[in-house]
């Protein structure tokens, strides 16, 4: 199949009559706006641009946005001066089971619905990710990253960018960060969930359900930790603190390292209960 292309140097809109199966967009300051559809094909708004022009490929099912000399491969590298007079504000609406790349330096993400697999790449600025369906990989320098009713597994790795995850449905969260804080509010749809968290100096709050389901190992070599479950032990008075034991049968996992950042489990509300009625947890989620 032919290549398709077209040159966006100032704001405008495209619709592609062929069908989409992928999609790759990468752009230097601005934002970037991904949202799934039930359409077979995908619509493209440009509303601001400056510096060099957005080259726009088709191909074999395959839709991408970038710039010429910025490549996926090396966006978490990518440092030209002359990037810092670039912006673009792109909006996309592509198939929602489309396998959807996002890189970005110094620019916003936010992308929703998508049932296919996404990957986000990014130095700075912060992603947003909302009802996923699919797997998600994630890796930042310092960008920070929320991820709100994902029910994939999600996969983060950062320097120093947060992690938020806020009604966390997947059964599996892998992350490691070398001093972002990690704060995962849990409610899995009723598989065993694996979540393994590591950091070196960040913070780690993790809200899970009441009754629970998981074998748990959380430890901090030098920080303080917190621990909402009676049937959970704190073993350790000064200097390195363990918090472990088996909620409900314990078919899932939960392993949490901190070196000298803290550790927080906390405990969901019964979903039939206000939460005002919760026992206080000491930290605001």
């Amino acid at each position: 199949m032919p290549v398709s292309t077209w040159t966006i140097a100032e704001p405008q809109k495209l619709t592609f009559d062929e069908p989409v199966t992928a999609l790759s967009v990468r752009i230097v300051n601005g934002t970037v706006d991904v949202v799934g559809t039930d359409e077979p094909t995908a619509r493209l708004e440009v509303t601001g641009i400056e510096g060099p022009p957005l080259i726009v490929t088709q191909k074999d099912g395959v839709l991408t946005v970038t710039y010429e000399d910025l490549a996926w491969q090396g966006i978490l590298k990518w440092f030209d001066r002359k990037g810092w007079h670039r912006h673009a504000a792109v909006s996309l609406a592509v198939p929602a089971g489309s396998a959807v790349e996002v890189g970005v330096v110094g620019a916003g993400a936010f992308v929703s619905g998508i049932r296919g697999r996404t990957d986000v790449r990014g130095v700075t600025g912060d992603t947003t990710l909302v009802s996923l369906a699919g797997p998600v990989g994630a890796e930042t320098v310092s960008g920070n990253l929320e991820a709100q009713a994902v029910t994939g597994d999600l996969r983060f790795h950062s320097v120093s960018g947060d992690l938020t995850v806020v009604e966390g449905a997947g059964t599996s969260v892998r992350a490691e960060s070398v001093s972002g804080d990690m704060v995962l509010d849990l409610d899995p749809t009723g598989k065993p969930t694996d979540i393994r968290l590591t950091t070196v100096s960040g913070e780690l709050a993790i809200r899970l359900p009441h009754p629970a389901d998981a074998k748990v190992e959380a430890n901090t070599a030098s920080g303080s930790v917190s621990n909402g479950f009676e049937d959970l032990r704190v073993n350790g008075q000064w200097g390195a603190k363990r918090i472990t034991g088996t909620l409900g049968s314990g078919t899932g996992t939960l392993r949490a390292t901190t070196v000298s950042g803290s550790i927080a489990l906390l405990r969901r509300p019964p979903a039939e209960d206000d939460p005002h009625d919760a026992e206080p947890t000491g930290k605001v989620l």
